[in-house]
């Protein structure tokens, strides 16, 4: 079983048990969230494709940890016009471990 949900403004497919990284979420670290925009879902014989998020589809997963990526140099120069400007940025994400895949009136409840 697979879905492919949309967090931060990016899309990403899923399985259970699977570790991901995704924007900074305003979550404590041990909480389990519940992410409901889930744009498909595949559970091995069907499809479910949302009209843009499916009906009854969440996603729970587990807050493992936050932090900041590696730093990224962004530098701009003009040749020639001694302009020169080098910044730096580091991306906060939160990793999440997805626990369970649920799909209202498919695993029970």
């Amino acid at each position: 079983m697979y879905a492919v949900i949309q967090t931060g403004g990016k899309q990403y497919k899923i399985t259970e048990g699977q570790k991901l990284r995704v924007e900074k979420l305003d979550a404590r670290e041990n909480d389990t969230i519940r992410i409901n925009e889930v744009l498909f879902v595949n559970d091995g014989d069907k499809s479910y494709i949302g009209t843009p998020f499916v009906d009854g589809a969440g996603i729970y997963a587990k807050v493992l940890s936050h932090g900041r990526e590696k730093k990224v140099i962004v530098f701009k120069y003009r040749r020639r016009k001694d302009y020169k400007k080098k910044r730096g940025h580091r991306q906060a994400y939160t990793e999440l471990l997805i626990e369970k895949i649920h799909l209202e009136g498919k695993d029970g409840t």
